[in-house]
Formats: C-alpha cells, sequence, structure tokens
C-alpha cells in the first residue's frame, strides 16, 4: 500500500460500504498486494491487471473464505476510495 493511503480509513470506509468484517477485508487486500507485487510490467513499465484475474487469486487463496462476489465488492469499494482520493483510475 501506498504511504499516502490510511490503511485504517480505506479498510474502515470498505467495511461500512459491504458490511464486510475488516479483518476479511485485510486478508483480501495482503493478498491483493502480493498479486499486485507479482504481475508483470509491460514495455512502458506499467503493469496490467485484470480485474477477474485478480478475484480468482484472491479467491483461490486457502485462508480466504468469501465468495467471488464479495471479494469483488471489497475490492470495488476499494477502487471507489482510491478514485475518489485521487490515487488511482481506470485505464482505458
Amino acid at each position: 500500500m501506498s504511504d499516502k493511503v490510511n490503511e485504517q480509513e480505506l479498510v474502515a470506509e470498505i467495511a461500512d460500504k459491504t458490511k464486510v468484517d475488516p479483518k476479511l477485508i485485510m486478508l483480501v487486500l495482503k493478498h491483493e498486494q502480493t498479486f499486485i507485487n507479482n504481475a508483470k510490467a509491460d514495455a512502458k513499465g506499467e503493469v496490467d491487471i485484470d480485474n477477474d484475474d485478480l478475484v480468482d487469486y484472491v479467491t483461490s487463496q486457502r485462508d480466504v473464505k468469501l465468495d467471488e462476489l464479495t471479494v469483488e465488492t471489497i475490492l470495488d469499494a476499494e477502487m471507489d476510495y482510491l478514485m475518489d482520493k485521487g490515487l488511482a483510475g481506470y485505464v482505458d
């Protein structure tokens, strides 16, 4: 996570939007970060993350007992938070 992101605020906002236990949210975000860290950059140094691949990766982890829809909802809420803070956006 970036230093610009207040992780407690992020998790609290996601929990408020999704009604998912904050500990489960932190677990999803931990696996998301691992997936992103292992993604390969293209020739421009950019990393393209496919949301479906990310959700599949997170739900395939043995310690994640959430369904795909819940994981996707958590990741969407995280993206909304990051976009509201001006820290992320979608590439067309």
